[in-house]
């Protein structure tokens, strides 16, 4: 509950984050904004997702307030509960709830991660009704004009007893996330990491090699993440085998024979 006790204008992002378009995500997210629609973003892990959202949250100039969802996420954790403070006993909104108060954007990383009654508190809010009923204080808030919901999840990742509800899914316009194309990755592997260009194009190659891996012993291939990753080790002096065996080898994988295949396409390409 920690983030609940900044005041609102901490979660504004001051300096703009480096985000390369790939499609028309940009202007599709500005227009739901503009009409109250809730935003799905939908993706690999480490393909962008968040850096979009700090993105746009600094192009609209909203606060963005974001909660990692895990299984042990509760209502109030989202909306808020009562604290004792000294003798007193006080209310504190939960991030869900400063952002309908404030007019943030409220952003649900991995959203199948919560319980399933967790997630029940977001439907009033992903409909034309945009309330959260705060239960514990026996009352509705209805939403600022400015406030967006958006979640974020992994579709490739998730087992069935996983997935996001049709009546949950119907609620949203969503938005298809991947890897970026290879020059626009090797862009962002050397904006990114500081790394020339060449050492980007070899570190791309090798993230798209091990993606080529996937239910082929690697459950996910290197993400643009981990390709920023070895980059920026490579950048402060690592050896370039050891830094993309650190950030990507023994990251993807603890199967001895699939960390030798990785460390041979390190070898091939470097």
């Amino acid at each position: 509950m920690q983030n609940q006790i900044k005041p609102i204008e901490a979660y504004y992002i001051e300096d703009e984050p480096y985000y390369l378009p790939s499609h028309n995500e940009v202007d599709i997210f500005t227009e739901a904004y503009r009409n109250h629609l809730p935003v799905l973003l939908k993706g690999p892990t480490g393909c962008g997702k968040t850096r979009f959202m700090e993105y746009m949250a600094w192009r609209l100039k909203r606060p963005l307030l974001t909660v990692a969802c895990h299984d042990d996420l509760t209502s109030g954790d989202l909306v808020g509960r009562y604290l004792i403070q000294g003798s007193e006993t006080v209310w504190m909104d939960g991030p869900l709830a400063l952002a309908v108060k404030t007019g943030g954007f409220c952003y649900l990383d991995e959203i199948v991660e919560a319980r399933k009654d967790t997630t029940v508190v977001i439907h009033p809010l992903s409909d034309n009704r945009r309330i959260l009923p705060m239960e514990k204080k026996g009352e509705v808030m209805t939403a600022a004009a400015e406030f967006m919901l958006i979640l974020s999840f992994n579709p490739g990742y998730q087992s069935i007893m996983k997935d996001l509800k049709p009546s949950t899914r119907q609620r949203f316009v969503s938005l298809e996330f991947d890897y970026p194309a290879e020059p626009g990755e090797i862009a962002i592997v050397v904006q990114e990491a500081g790394v020339d260009q060449e050492t980007a194009k070899h570190l791309v190659r090798l993230g798209h090699m091990t993606r080529n891996l996937k239910e082929k012993g690697l459950d996910e291939g290197g993400s643009t993440r981990l390709l920023i990753n070895a980059g920026k080790l490579i950048q402060s002096g690592i050896s370039t085998h050891d830094a993309c065996q650190a950030a990507i080898t023994h990251t993807l994988s603890d199967d001895r024979e699939m960390q030798q295949s990785m460390n041979e396409m390190i070898s091939s390409l470097f």
